[in-house]
């Protein structure tokens, strides 16, 4: 199992709990938090910035489906859920619920070890994939408001397309600026036809 993780333990259940805590401690992980219901799952997740949750499925104030959810949107860590019931009505809500691993009741430590292994790794995944759409959007951004500025400096200075990019480009690097900033600045200050429309 991989040791050192920071894991909030989040089951309605004291003794459940308990047990769970103590086979955590063993494998060398230090628990941040324990949550007897689904609401202070989600506070004490918010609060404490754990590595990773664990969470029972049922239980009380919020579902714990409900509260891998809030956890998940929050962007704070993984979530990994137990619970007594197989069912795949549950597995498909936790799944779309963004839970990143399951472990069914009764379990033993060296069924922790795999789940929180996969979880991490999936959350990682999750992380690096939403970090490279957000960079591809503003990419796209970038490039949509650089080719809108070319218009307009081919338009109002009479430049060709290569010298009007150039110039984007130069004066970002003199003034320090992005170039979606420049070009943002001669689309507003120019003024681009069909920004005013």
């Amino acid at each position: 199992m991989t040791t050192g993780r920071r894991i909030l333990v989040a089951e309605d259940e004291a003794l459940i709990r308990l047990d769970l805590v103590e086979m955590l401690r063993d494998a060398g992980h230090e628990i941040v938090g324990q949550a007897s219901n689904g609401e202070q799952a989600v506070e004490l997740a918010a609060e404490h910035k754990p590595d990773i949750v664990i969470m029972d499925v049922k239980m009380p104030v919020l579902d714990g489906i409900s509260a891998a959810e809030q956890i998940g949107n929050a962007k704070i860590c993984p979530v990994v859920m137990l619970t007594a019931f197989s069912q795949t009505e549950l597995v498909e809500r936790a799944r779309d619920a963004g839970v990143m691993a399951y472990i069914v009741k009764p379990f033993t430590a060296a069924d922790l070890a795999p789940a929180i292994d996969i979880a991490v790794s999936r959350w990682a995944e999750y992380q690096a994939l939403e970090s490279e759409i957000a960079d591809l959007s503003e990419r796209l951004e970038t490039r949509k408001s650089v080719d809108r500025a070319k218009g307009v400096l081919m338009a109002k200075l009479k430049l060709s397309e290569a010298d009007a990019f150039r110039w984007i480009q130069k004066t970002a690097m003199d003034r320090r600026m992005g170039m979606k900033q420049v070009a943002d600045a001669v689309i507003t200050g120019m003024g681009d036809d069909k920004a005013k429309k």
